[in-house]
């Protein structure tokens, strides 16, 4: 029982880890939204084909895609056997007294995540690939021309960063939680671990934050 649950929780630390990666990947790729409008339409619709066209990069995206499922299925496994074992409820429970907000919360951090995820995927993804979509200067699909589209609604942007601080709380507790599991979480360097933790996290969530707001001011502006 304790060795089906720690394939489990490597799993799943493995497949966040992945995750991670892919997130700084991506908020690399659409910081180029910050740029000018000319050069972000041609720069983020070129990067965008790249991210379509590329061998190797649709074999990346199938990883991806695999991870993110992988991700989901055993969070909800652990999260069962986790309740199962539990057992009996106390009377008194002083878990809020030892554990962190988020990493109580998980559970519902997950699913705003999850929520987030199909819009997005819905928004961009199948859009990009099966809807009919305007060619720019280049002959690259027009995302940008979406995108900038999307980060116009108030309510589409609230949602937007609602789902990152949820993600960002998300990825706190996941990150420190996969270098217990990896045996990273040494008393000697655990500090380091925490540092480390806590600027990837603040890095992710305000970057991916910044951009529809950016937007969306820098478009009203005009």
């Amino acid at each position: 029982m304790k060795q089906t649950t720690l394939t489990y929780k490597l799993v799943m630390a493995a497949t966040g880890l992945f995750l991670c990666f892919f997130l700084v990947i991506h908020l690399l790729g659409n910081l180029q939204l910050l740029l000018p409008a000319s050069e972000a339409r041609e720069q983020f619709n070129w990067y965008s084909h790249l991210l379509s066209g590329n061998i190797l990069i649709n074999i990346i995206s199938y990883v991806l895609y695999l991870s993110l499922i992988g991700h989901a299925i055993y969070a909800l496994i652990i999260t069962n056997k986790n309740a199962a074992a539990s057992g009996q409820k106390y009377v008194y429970d002083k878990r809020s007294e030892v554990s962190s907000w988020n990493s109580r919360n998980m559970g519902i951090l997950g699913t705003i995540i999850l929520i987030f995820l199909v819009i997005h995927f819905k928004d961009y993804w199948y859009v990009y690939k099966f809807g009919y979509l305007p060619l720019d200067a280049k002959g690259n699909k027009d995302l940008y021309a979406i995108v900038n589209q999307s980060f116009q609604q108030g309510w589409y942007i609230i949602i937007y960063e609602l789902s990152f601080i949820a993600l960002g709380f998300h990825l706190l507790h996941g990150f420190f939680s996969a270098s217990r599991t990896l045996g990273l979480y040494h008393p000697k360097y655990s500090k380091w671990v925490r540092v480390f933790g806590w600027m990837y996290s603040l890095a992710i969530t305000l970057g991916f934050m910044l951009i529809p707001i950016y937007i969306y001011f820098n478009l009203n502006a005009l």
